[in-house]
């Protein structure tokens, strides 16, 4: 059975009066708490006259706040300014750039507390993990002031005598961010950092549910640039639905679009900006699976799974959805792991202790038990969960019970396999040896994580190599779920092959060009043409 950690406290959902808690932490951000609506558009100034967005709590379904979002016009305007924005920042100097992040990362890093309870109040993620987002938000631009001074072209070696050829990054332009309810503040700064360093302007369309935690971060950061003199539209903030995110994706005063979101959403974006020849980076589903071999060290595994499938909820896009057990150990595992189950503290996201919050909306409470049916429709075993919450202290939240399946059928094309579930749900099957395993990860559409659990260093070397995971992240005795910064983030196949982050993510934030030089006094032709007359 899974314990109620503690009562959700709030007002229900249409209330007019905030809690007091929700009070303190917006107030804390500078965020008007009795203002019947807030403006959700800043170009260097604050506006918004379209569409009110609710943001509400999926804790306990208190609407927190109404967001006005952009008008056509306000959104012509806000682009407008971004590209003057644009034109500014790419004559300061890239470490000049670095040291505004420094800036940035400070003033995050002294509301990092605050700004992960905004994150857990409005997103539903627990407080470890809304505080731990802020701080990728603080490492990246740790790492881009670093990146600032590194961001380096290449000489090449000319076969001509005289000439030299130089590879030179620059500015690429306006960077369009439309980020996904999961991570409302993170994304935003895996693309903002890397994109000012490189000398972009950005334009900002979070998730309509999330509108908050993107007026929080960009009041911080518009104060940072005011400070140092520089256009508030560096940094613009869009907020609006689906006429928003179109309007930026078919910009053309847009030259790359970075978009983290669903296969089927992500499959219209990347058509629309390659129509126009911009560039894309396309961050979509997961789907992604651990293959536990008998010689896993079980202590380390089982913790990762239980945190790779329950974490946020199971809403992550590197959340462990399926689970591959070596037959010899299986019954140990799920023993092990359903034990874990058993024991999750769930409640209050707020509350130090609590392990899992509630799903980010009500529609994502009917995917959830949608999901649940065809399982049991389809004579799957249901090992634990598969229901919502009957906790009246949990009512009026979207809490649903974290579940362990094992589906009977073991075909990766069927959609039980081969289709993502945003919730807790973990779909488990058994194999006799590794070559199957990797195949089953691998048949999937997805590509983003997968996880091999092995002290046989026969088997790492065939998970990473060509033989293994096709996926973008392909990690040995580490759960598929809590990438770093350092490397760069992002999967394959209809995962859409993007990078975002560390690594060598920078290089899609700037245009590139290959510069011949003649320092001689003669003129060759490459590959020894010889047009003279």
């Amino acid at each position: 059975m899974i314990l109620l950690r503690h009562p959700v406290c709030g007002t229900l959902r249409g209330a007019r009066s905030l809690s007091t808690r929700a009070s303190a932490i917006l107030s804390s951000l500078d965020i008007p708490v009795g203002a019947a609506e807030l403006p959700g558009v800043y170009d260097g100034q604050w506006s918004g006259s379209g569409e009110v967005l609710e943001s509400v709590c999926p804790a306990t379904g208190e609407v927190l706040a109404r967001v006005r979002s952009a008008t056509p016009d306000e959104l012509h305007e806000a682009l407008g300014k971004s590209k003057e924005a644009y034109l500014h920042l790419r004559t300061v100097p890239a470490p000049k750039r670095g040291e505004l992040l420094r800036q940035i990362r400070e003033a995050l890093s002294e509301k990092r507390d605050v700004l992960g309870a905004l994150v857990t109040l409005e997103m539903g993620k627990i407080k470890t993990e809304g505080i731990g987002e802020v701080q990728e938000f603080v490492d990246i631009c740790d790492y881009a002031v670093g990146l600032s001074r590194m961001m380096n072209g290449r000489v090449v070696a000319s076969e001509r005598p005289g000439h030299t050829i130089l590879e030179v990054p620059n500015p690429i332009g306006v960077v369009g961010v439309l980020t996904a309810f999961n991570f409302p503040v993170a994304v935003y700064g895996w693309n903002f950092a890397l994109s000012v360093a490189a000398g972009n302007a950005n334009v900002w369309k979070p998730s309509p549910s999330t509108p908050l935690c993107s007026i929080a971060i960009t009041k911080i950061i518009a104060r940072v640039l005011e400070k140092n003199g520089l256009p508030g539209a560096v940094s613009t903030l869009i907020t609006g639905g689906k006429d928003v995110g179109e309007a930026i994706v078919e910009s053309r005063d847009i030259p790359l679009v970075s978009f983290t979101g669903s296969e089927a959403v992500g499959r219209v974006v990347g058509k629309a900006v390659q129509s126009r020849f911009g560039k894309s980076i396309l961050e979509l589903g997961g789907n992604n699976a651990s293959i536990i071999m008998p010689d896993a060290d079980m202590q380390l595994a089982v913790p990762a799974v239980f945190f790779g499938a329950i974490g946020t909820a199971g809403q992550r896009c590197t959340s462990t959805r399926r689970l591959y057990l070596h037959r010899a150990i299986a019954p140990k595992f799920l023993d092990a792991l359903q034990k874990l189950y058993a024991t999750i503290n769930v409640g209050d996201p707020l509350v130090d202790g609590t392990l899992l919050g509630p799903l980010h909306t009500r529609a994502a409470v009917g995917i959830y038990s949608d999901a649940v049916q065809r399982l049991r429709q389809s004579g799957a075993e249901i090992l634990t969960g598969g229901k919502t919450y009957d906790h009246a202290a949990l009512s009026q939240g979207n809490f649903v019970q974290p579940t362990i399946s094992v589906p009977k059928t073991a075909d990766p094309a069927d959609k039980i396999w081969s289709t993502e579930t945003f919730a807790p749900i973990l779909n488990v099957d058994l194999f006799d040896e590794l070559e199957q395993a990797i195949e089953w990860n691998n048949a999937v559409p997805q590509g983003l994580s997968s996880s091999l659990w092995t002290r046989d260093i026969r088997n790492l070397g065939k998970w990473i190599g060509p033989e293994g995971s096709d996926a973008g992240i392909v990690n040995v005795n580490v759960g598929t779920s809590g990438a770093e910064i350092g490397a760069a983030f992002g999967g394959n196949k209809s995962t859409g092959w993007g990078r975002e982050s560390g690594g060598d993510a920078w290089k899609q934030y700037v245009r590139w060009s290959a510069c011949t030089v003649n320092f001689s006094d003669a003129a060759p032709l490459a590959q020894g043409v010889d047009f003279s007359t």
